[in-house]
């Protein structure tokens, strides 16, 4: 079965211990949720923003098929 390949990036990739994750295809929120089981990762996730295949998500009911990257990206040098 194919995969989404999720990329950490900053503190994200420090807390989950990887740079790279594979997850189920599914909603960008259940992705997300799955996420949490990876290290500290929960912690930073609120505060991340995400792009699927290089785009800003305007919905995290959005589906993600496989084969696409998410890329999660923590606040940098203390932006909002």
């Amino acid at each position: 079965m194919a995969f989404v390949q999720v990329r950490l990036f900053a503190v994200a990739r420090a807390k989950a211990g990887t740079e790279l994750i594979s997850c189920q295809p599914g909603s960008l929120a259940s992705i997300i949720e799955s996420l949490k089981a990876h290290g500290e990762l929960a912690n930073v996730l609120p505060q991340c923003s995400y792009l699927v295949d290089g785009l800003a998500p305007s919905d995290v009911n959005q589906n993600i098929s496989a084969g696409s990257t998410i890329d999660v990206l923590p606040r940098f040098a203390g932006g909002a």
